[in-house]
């Protein structure tokens, strides 16, 4: 499977969180900025956790 990468993430608008009053605040380390009231997500930090997400499901899948 093919690894997603920070500039497919961009490309997709991943980045585009929600707004800033309806936000958890366990999500406070993945967004990266705040802009006009929207939540900025991080990518990198989003990429690194796409990445174990799928390692997790081929590890499950090989079972």
């Amino acid at each position: 499977m093919a690894k997603a990468n920070v500039k497919d993430l961009l490309e997709a608008g991943v980045h585009f969180g929600h707004m800033t009053r309806k936000w958890n605040p366990n999500m406070a380390p993945y967004i990266f900025m705040e802009k006009n009231g929207i939540h900025i997500v991080d990518l990198h930090k989003t990429a690194v956790k796409l990445g174990e997400a799928c390692n997790a499901l081929e590890k499950i899948t090989s079972a």
